[in-house]
């Protein structure tokens, strides 16, 4: 149950019909992995931890970095050289002191990766290389858990949910295939702080719709985020039936 502070928290969320005390509960039992504390990572973590999500798991090896704090909200001046996972847990607490907070500060290899997913209900991907992206994405398939993606770079957003434990969902791999390690990252390209704000918010809103379960989540769909003209558009993407991740997990 919700106790009154509790109540008093999460009041204006619990108003809203779609969540009520039902969906406020749910949120409190669910555990949520996030693959970064990055520009994308950092509105999502303050936005969960303020929604109520009951434990985060947190997974970031890198520090905190001058040239990070001009988009990375949730680290500030004080936390240049600090692990990024320690600087959001004083911020994240100092938030939300009631909710459970799980430390990864080491980078996940295979192993570990596909015990943190397993761990959780539900997984961010947050991070800003495509290695990373298609590891957690393998994870989730495997797993079955949901996962939410989202990318920023320049004045370009795009979002996306993959859920494997619907038959008709793509999964990561099915929209990108296998990439390229060419890709240029923000720190080789740029990017402006408010486009990463915007589509990490967006994340955090998909991974609230999918955990109090209401709305309509982007799950067979890709968001693509025009910052330079204030544009959005909707793509849809299908199931790869031949899928080298994700086809043999509907066979």
């Amino acid at each position: 149950m919700l106790n009154d502070q509790e109540l008093l928290r999460y009041s204006r969320q619990i108003l809203l019909q779609h969540i009520d005390i039902d969906g406020q509960l749910k949120l409190k039992d669910s555990r949520v992995l996030i693959v970064g504390l990055g520009g994308l990572g950092a509105p999502v973590a303050l936005y969960l931890a303020a929604a109520g999500v009951g434990e985060l798991h947190l997974a970031d090896f890198d520090t905190v970095d001058l040239t990070n704090l001009q988009r990375q909200i949730i680290h500030d001046t004080d936390s240049v050289g600090m692990t990024k996972v320690d600087s959001a847990l004083k911020r994240l607490s100092a938030i939300n002191p009631d909710i459970r907070l799980v430390p990864h500060r080491q980078a996940l290899d295979e192993d570990s990766l596909a015990a943190a997913v397993t761990a959780v209900d539900l997984v961010l991907d947050c991070s800003d290389n495509f290695s990373t992206r298609e590891a957690v994405n393998a994870a989730c398939v495997v797993a079955a858990r949901p996962l939410v993606s989202g990318a920023a770079i320049r004045l370009e957003g795009q979002l996306s949910v993959f859920d494997p434990r619907e038959a008709q969902s793509p999964c990561y791999h099915c929209l990108y295939g296998h990439g390229s390690e060419a890709e240029l990252t923000c720190s080789e390209a740029g990017v402006v702080g408010p486009l990463v704000g915007l589509v990490g918010s967006l994340q955090a809103l998909e991974a609230l719709k999918m955990l109090a379960g209401f709305g309509e989540p982007l799950v067979g769909r890709l968001l693509l985020i025009d910052a330079l003209g204030s544009r959005f558009r909707e793509l849809r993407v299908k199931r790869d039936p031949g899928c080298s991740v994700c086809g043999k997990q509907h066979a």
